[in-house]
């Protein structure tokens, strides 16, 4: 991946260190010289790119709908809270066969990614990775659709202190887009479109569940139930499955949405103890304000997670694919499409130093916004 761009105005300058390293592919689609290349490079490093047409990614038919997409597949999160202050305890008294199961595969899993005391040891992370994303457009009644159309390429830059202090960069195509949590408000903003703070309490990143926080994914499936076995990829696993509360749905919910539920699956090998595979499937109700029929979104991620590599003694996934499929109905008609994005971990480190609570600030709006909020409240 590029990190480093030449100063192409003066040959004695030093060169551009970017903020997010991209992929050369993405690089190399952004002229067809190097000079154009450059230009085009510090236009985004500038945030000026938003003016550019992006109707055709992810066979978008608009800038907007490119970027909703991509931040949907890019910097989701999950509606759960993880704590990282008790760990995941063996055993329960009166607790079902089946809790009992999952808490004995999660500590096979701890045991399978460093074991508890090298997990205990990291207190932040950083890593860098590239993605390819490639999409379908929205169609019409309940027929299973494919992506299909031009790969677009991109990079990303994640950090994290604990499950509720992180911040990512992605950039895919040209488009930038930021999102991040201060411990008290999660957000995300782009360029081209106003700061959005997420309602309800702020929730860790989706992208830290794909074998890359291997903390997060022990405390989330500490209170899951083993519901069966699955042969995935010719690997036979343990399926362990957990539900999102009612008190965490409902802080999300706005007067015009209403999130049903939101169920996570995790598929655990039995041969290596490690997460194969981590799906969730989210449903959100739009309220109709004249009476009419509701409509209802359903947002389906799969990933399948591949390549574990020791990082200081923590075994993480390093590649894998999420597929996200977004399902609409109600109304007078039913649609789906879909999105494949293929990632790949380039660097991961933990325990960094000097990363501090500043790196973790929300936008000023959203921080005025939080401030309001609070003050309303008292």
């Amino acid at each position: 991946m590029r990190k480093l761009c030449p100063n192409y105005d003066r040959e004695d300058g030093l060169d551009t260190v970017l903020e997010v390293p991209i992929p050369e592919e993405m690089f190399n689609k952004m002229g067809s010289t190097a000079a154009l290349r450059w230009h085009n490079l510090r236009a985004l490093m500038k945030a000026q790119s938003q003016s550019c047409d992006r109707s055709s990614y992810l066979q978008a038919k608009s800038s907007n709908e490119f970027m909703a997409l991509l931040k949907l597949v890019g910097s989701p999160l999950i509606s759960f809270q993880v704590q990282l202050d008790n760990p995941p305890s063996r055993f329960v008294k009166n607790a079902s066969i089946e809790a009992s199961t999952a808490k004995y595969i999660v500590q096979q899993y701890i045991a399978a990614t460093g074991g508890q005391a090298a997990l205990n040891s990291v207190n932040s992370m950083y890593a860098v990775g590239e993605v390819k994303m490639l999409g379908s457009e929205m169609q019409q009644g309940d027929d299973s659709v494919s992506a299909k159309g031009n790969c677009e390429a991109g990079g990303f830059v994640l950090w994290q202190k604990n499950p509720d202090l992180w911040c990512l960069e992605l950039v895919v195509a040209g488009f930038k887009i930021c999102a991040g949590s201060n411990g008290k408000v999660a957000w995300n903003q782009s360029s081209s479109q106003p700061n959005v703070a997420h309602r309800g309490p702020p929730r860790p990143l989706r992208r830290f569940f794909q074998g890359l926080d291997p903390r997060c994914i022990a405390s989330l499936f500490s209170d899951a139930v083993c519901i069966a076995e699955e042969k995935i990829d010719n690997e036979d696993c343990f399926v362990l499955k957990v539900e999102a509360n009612a008190a965490t749905l409902r802080a999300q919910n706005s007067p015009n949405t209403e999130v049903v539920h939101h169920t996570i699956w995790g598929y655990f090998s039995q041969r290596t103890g490690l997460l194969i595979k981590f799906e969730d499937t989210k449903l959100v109700r739009m309220k109709s304000a004249k009476g009419t029929d509701s409509v209802f979104w359903e947002t389906s991620m799969a990933s399948t997670i591949e390549d574990y590599r020791y990082v200081d003694a923590i075994n993480v996934a390093h590649c894998g694919k999420t597929v996200t499929t977004l399902y609409r109905y109600g109304g007078a008609h039913n649609h789906k499409r879909k999105i494949e994005e293929t990632w790949k971990i380039e660097e991961v480190d933990y325990n960094i130093c000097g990363l501090s609570v500043e790196t973790f600030l929300p936008p000023a709006e959203v921080r005025r916004e939080n401030d309001v909020g609070e003050q309303s409240v008292c």
